[in-house]
């Protein structure tokens, strides 16, 4: 990888830029400066979802910017009261409408079970993954793939859907590596992203990073992100301003060190920021941390 828009293949072929630009929190007013901010500061790889509420502010920053579309990478999830198979086809439509495209580059399951108490989960995902394989044969979308799936939820899918999953959205930062889930992703030819790759800046002050920031000469943010790009791991990243932005792209003229890595890798559980997706189901989209 050689810059942001260095680009992974996907297990289905599909290439996908090495860096995303995350937009959850950013709904409206200045935060369509913001996404026009990215788009300035070279970021090509949009992730948004229906729950975020800033499809509609991304579709328009996008479209203003008078790039031609085929040179976004734009993906979205559908939520937890879309799933189901017409409960998918809807959202999909919504979501496309909101973006103002013709088709999204991945398409995910944000989340794996339903409001408190869904005991057929198993089930609905199933549905919902089949539309979803429907809109892939359709050519409406070009991959398709998951969000916060733990491996006993993902092999609900890898073991009954036909199309694999490409992609699942992990919490992943130092401190926080989930390498079990990691694993069974890369056996299983899943692509892992990392939402808060910076554990939404708690790890800013961690004295490990801080240390590390200070050999490499780099920021604790891009030591962070510079740890995940050597594991094979697409942090999805977020800033406000335009020179945080491109500071979190600056992750390609230095190399962290095995032994570092294997310290990084090692490092004590520090912060966890989202939900456990079987026991802290969120009851609406109002209490839903990510």
């Amino acid at each position: 990888m050689e810059s942001a828009r260095s680009c992974y293949t996907l297990s289905n072929g599909v290439a996908i830029p090495c860096i995303g630009f995350g937009t959850y929190n950013a709904k409206g007013g200045d935060n369509l400066a913001i996404n026009r901010t990215a788009i300035e500061a070279g970021y090509r790889y949009f992730d948004t979802a229906s729950l975020y509420e800033t499809e509609r502010v991304l579709g328009q920053a996008i479209k203003e910017s008078g790039i031609p579309r085929k040179e976004f990478f734009i993906v979205s999830k559908l939520w937890i009261d879309e799933r189901g198979y017409q409960g998918a086809k809807e959202a999909f439509e919504r979501s496309l409408d909101r973006l103002q495209t013709d088709y999204l580059d991945l398409y995910l399951i944000h989340w794996p079970r339903g409001m408190e108490g869904d005991t057929d989960w198993k089930e609905t995902d199933l549905e919902t993954w089949r539309a979803m394989e429907e809109l892939c044969e359709a050519g409406r979308v070009r991959g398709i793939g998951l969000s916060n799936f733990l491996p006993h939820h993902a092999d609900v899918i890898l073991k009954n859907g036909k199309i694999k999953p490409v992609v699942d959205q992990l919490e992943v930062h130092p401190g926080y590596t989930q390498e079990a889930a990691v694993r069974y992703c890369e056996e299983n030819g899943i692509r892992v992203q990392a939402w808060s790759p910076l554990g939404r800046s708690a790890m800013l002050e961690n004295p490990i990073l801080k240390c590390y920031a200070e050999k490499y000469g780099k920021s604790v943010a891009q030591i962070c992100l510079r740890f995940l790009l050597q594991k094979g791991i697409i942090p999805l990243v977020k800033s406000s301003t335009l020179e945080r932005m491109k500071q979190n792209q600056d992750i390609f003229d230095f190399e962290i060190t095995a032994e570092d890595m294997s310290v990084l890798n090692n490092m004590p559980q520090n912060t966890w920021l989202g939900e456990h997706p079987d026991f802290a189901i969120p009851k609406k989209r109002s209490n839903f941390a990510q």
